[in-house]
């Protein structure tokens, strides 16, 4: 771009107002309605710059949960800071908690089979899915049983019926 052409969008553009960044490094920006030069009114909108420029496809997590509900209108104001970071312990005071709470599911369970409360679980292997017509039948043999090598014509008879 040009230098003329900057000069002339950033005189006539729309006003951009950075609202945050995250931990994560992403901008958080938001345009007020406004009116261009030429009388075209353009509405509010809320917009994240990625910090990787280069990434253009979304992953889970790459965008903060608060700052998420505030890009699509669900909450008014952006997240402060110290929001960001006391809801960031908080989620890993509930992943220790959860921890915590299946170690102590899995003691338990291990005592209850130990002293005959609870029976072991059978451990079965199912081969395949249970909708396909081959489940529960045995695999065929690798080895071939064709008897196309000495087959004669005319010589198979059919098994009777009792």
């Amino acid at each position: 771009m040009s230098r003329i052409t900057g000069a002339i969008r950033r005189t006539f553009g729309l006003v951009r107002e950075h609202v945050g960044t995250d931990h994560l490094g992403n901008r958080y920006t938001f345009i007020p309605e406004q009116k261009t030069w030429t009388g075209r009114v353009v509405r509010a909108k809320r917009m994240v710059e990625a910090a990787n420029a280069t990434e253009y496809e979304y992953t889970e997590g790459s965008i903060p949960i608060e700052w998420d509900a505030w890009l699509r209108g669900r909450r008014k104001e952006p997240p402060s800071i110290e929001e960001l970071q006391n809801n960031v312990s908080y989620r890993e005071q509930i992943k220790l908690k959860a921890k915590e709470v299946e170690e102590k599911d899995l003691a338990l369970q291990a005592r209850e089979y130990q002293e005959g409360l609870v029976a072991t679980p059978v451990k079965t292997l199912a081969k395949g899915h249970a909708a396909t017509t081959s489940f529960g039948k045995e695999e065929m043999s690798e080895e071939p049983t064709s008897t196309a090598n000495t087959f004669q014509p005319g010589t198979w008879m059919p098994t009777a019926k009792k």
